[in-house]
């Protein structure tokens, strides 16, 4: 008997801290928020942009009886003194509880980040609500631009950018990311730059679109469908941005950081005047070897690039082994001069290292690096670098020459 009732109580107390749903967020009691932007307001505020899932949009219910097509998101912003400060604020504006969880991308405008992200960047950072897996972005101009968009082929312009991301446009980065290369010595942060392009007719009546304007911040009408596009990279020195890559540079970003998992080169015909080959990038590797000798830094990278000749609008002969080589030798010249912009660009006009060479030199010299990482920057620019390209192409897809046309 005595056994029974020892059992029973420690069942019961077993049982008591298992709280059951007392802590449930029922789905209608919250604000969805896809994505976030964060700019400098007047004054020096934070001006915090949000875009919101509308319930009604993603149950079925898109049109109006006018037949006019709605908006599946709701775009809202606040000033605060922080970020914490706005959002409190916001949750005045909207009759449920912002619920972060959700978010997809998280852009910071360019104000903003040239006075330094640390600031802002807190409040995301630490919260338990917001995911490290987020997709973080740098807008060229405005982030509240960015969020108050709208999408042609996406539900919404943050499902439309995560894809993006995801599929490997320019140099993604997610949160966990960006917080590591805040934290890190060695290298500076790079974030992937978004803005508002023209892209094409805006598809269904009264779809009129508001593109900002290069010359301020009036906006006017237009039959121009604004797209979210992503337009190269931007580089800072430690939180502060400091400037841009362009696309093509943005490549040799990826070829010297070792991120380059898809792309395409595009080089000259061999014997055609104005016509190209196209390789498809299907594996590459590099390799940064760093050298010290108590006075000089300098550095040996080597790429190894294999891929698939998929486009060729001259007519050599891939049947011919020199064509095939000569091909491979200016493909790796191709990706030599990409990566050599990158990094000229990044020695001599910015003065940062963004390819982390500084970890790299100080995971061999591990004594010497204490006394350089401080000023491991001026170290980095002046730094010697030699790159070697080895390119190497299996396959020309289905066919091995090019089809000729009857005469």
């Amino acid at each position: 008997m005595i056994k029974k009732i020892i059992g029973l109580c420690l069942a019961i107390c077993l049982a008591l801290p298992l709280g059951g749903c007392w802590s449930r967020k029922e789905l209608n009691e919250l604000t969805i928020v896809l994505a976030a932007g964060v700019d400098r307001a007047p004054g020096g505020n934070i001006l915090l942009t949000v875009q919101i899932a509308r319930p009604k949009s993603f149950s079925g219910g898109t049109k109006k009886s006018s037949g006019f097509q709605e908006n599946n998101i709701w775009v809202i912003s606040q000033t605060g003194e922080t970020v914490m400060d706005a959002a409190r604020y916001l949750e005045t504006k909207v009759s449920r509880k912002l619920y972060w969880s959700h978010a997809v991308i998280l852009v910071f405008g360019e104000q903003l980040a040239a006075q330094g992200l640390r600031q802002a960047i807190n409040f995301f950072s630490r919260s338990p609500e917001f995911r490290e897996t987020t997709w973080v972005f740098v807008a060229r101009g405005k982030a509240s631009d960015v969020i108050n968009s709208h999408s042609q082929l996406e539900s919404t312009s943050a499902q439309s950018v995560g894809n993006m991301a995801r599929s490997g446009a320019g140099f993604p980065v997610k949160l966990k990311d960006l917080s590591m290369m805040l934290a890190s010595y060695g290298t500076n942060p790079v974030l992937p730059r978004i803005e508002l392009t023209p892209s094409g007719n805006p598809q269904g009546p009264g779809m009129q679109e508001n593109i900002p304007e290069a010359d301020g911040d009036n906006q006017k009408a237009t039959q121009t469908h604004a797209e979210v596009t992503v337009t190269g990279t931007g580089v800072f020195k430690d939180d502060k941005l400091a400037g841009w890559l362009n696309l093509m540079e943005t490549r040799g970003l990826l070829w010297l950081r070792n991120k380059m998992e898809q792309g395409e080169i595009t080089i000259n015909s061999l014997k055609d005047p104005g016509k190209h080959i196209s390789v498809r990038v299907t594996g590459a590797k590099t390799k940064v070897e760093p050298f010290y000798d108590g006075n000089n830094v300098w550095f040996d990278v080597k790429i190894k690039m294999e891929g698939d000749l998929l486009e060729q609008q001259s007519s050599e002969k891939l049947t011919e082994s020199k064509n095939y080589r000569e091909i491979e030798q200016r493909v790796a010249k191709e990706i030599e001069q990409k990566t050599r912009n990158a990094l000229d660009k990044a020695q001599h006009t910015y003065g940062v290292d963004i390819f982390s060479f500084g970890q790299a030199f100080h995971r061999k010299y591990k004594k010497d690096w204490p006394a350089m990482r401080n000023r491991w920057n001026e170290i980095f620019s002046e730094a010697g670098v030699s790159i070697q390209v080895e390119a190497k192409i299996s396959k020309t897809g289905l066919t091995t020459n090019r089809l000729s046309i009857k005469k």
